[in-house]
């Protein structure tokens, strides 16, 4: 019986240390998935770090083209209401002086629709 006894005993010790080498596994494991995610983390931060830094030299590259075609609209703009108004000023009396004729020069004459022929 003391052989019985010291044969149940081992096999209860090596269960024993077969539980702790999956309990030490399991921790294992466990500690490189942290160890994973957190370099998984910080991979992340680094690549939207680099890809915000692109995107803000691409949009700084842009803004000045932007500004610059902005400006040169509104310069030709003005150029094109200074050509108006210039025009509006020199055609500006001839056009008063013609209303003024067709309004107050009246011709009083049948319609040619209503003339009688004979």
């Amino acid at each position: 019986m003391s052989q019985q006894s010291q044969s149940i005993q081992t096999l209860l010790d090596a269960e024993k240390e077969a539980a702790k080498v999956v309990q030490q596994a399991r921790q294992y494991r466990t500690q490189r998935l942290k160890d994973a995610r957190s370099e998984a983390d910080k991979e992340i931060a680094e690549y939207r770090k680099q890809k915000d830094e692109e995107f803000k030299k691409f949009e700084a590259e842009r803004s000045g083209s932007t500004q610059s075609v902005q400006t040169s609209i509104d310069k030709d703009t003005e150029q094109k209401i200074a050509a108006i108004n210039e025009a509006f000023e020199k055609n500006r009396n001839e056009v008063v002086k013609k209303l003024l004729e067709r309004v107050v020069e009246v011709h009083p004459e049948m319609h040619r629709n209503n003339k009688k022929t004979k």
